[in-house]
């Protein structure tokens, strides 16, 4: 039975800690972020990454990204390589941006497709960013929506979707800029928008161009 809560006006603190619990422990929750709905698990519990593929019916050749409570956990699980991406960093995380980086050697392979890179964001809210540091893990968190289906970013969507499927799903009300992060990543010294999001290719340019 999924367990359903109401946070849109304040965050229940015995609530939030049986949903860090639960993340922690390889359990599936679904919780607001600025851009849209997320669907995370305990990014070490590979069975509940692989879970969180079958819930969303997401292809498995589909790398996902990761969320981290702060700047400093990034360089836990990837290589920040360069000044660009110290600038897009600095600049725009927290916030609706996902980078992609070079990972380190042996991590989350199952999270990236076998892929060398893994995509990063440290969103702003303040849900998620409580389950985090609660939670403590870096959590996989792609958008609450059956692939190939619009993003969340109404509750109730998100609850027709997934009800039944996870173990908790946090209400936070409509999601604040209704579209998912923009995804760069710096590629032969320029970054280059992967994914069109609340961040433009011109703001991008200004803050790595920036002293």
């Amino acid at each position: 039975m999924t367990r359903v809560y109401d946070w849109q006006n304040s965050i229940n603190e015995s609530e939030l800690s049986e949903c860090a619990k639960s993340i922690k422990d390889g359990g599936i929750v679904v919780f607001p972020t600025e851009t849209v709905y997320g669907i995370g698990t305990n990014a070490y519990y590979k069975e509940s990454v692989r879970n969180i593929y079958k819930v969303k019916q997401r292809p498995n050749e589909k790398p996902l990204c990761i969320l981290v409570k702060n700047s400093s956990d990034i360089e836990k699980y990837a290589y920040i390589s360069n000044d660009i991406e110290k600038k897009i960093i600095k600049k725009f995380m927290p916030g609706p941006l996902t980078i992609i980086l070079k990972k380190k050697e042996g991590t989350f392979d199952y999270i990236s497709s076998g892929k060398e890179t893994i995509g990063i964001r440290i969103p702003n809210n303040n849900i998620a960013l409580e389950l985090l540091n609660k939670a403590d893990v870096p959590i996989v968190a792609p958008s609450a929506n059956i692939s190939g289906q619009p993003s969340g970013i109404n509750f109730e969507d998100v609850l027709k979707d997934f009800y039944g499927k996870v173990d908790i799903c946090i209400n936070g009300g409509k999601s604040k800029l209704s579209t998912s992060s923009t995804i760069v990543q710096v590629l032969d010294n320029k970054p280059v928008i992967l994914r069109q999001g609340p961040i433009t290719q011109k703001q991008i340019e200004i803050a790595v161009n920036s002293n």
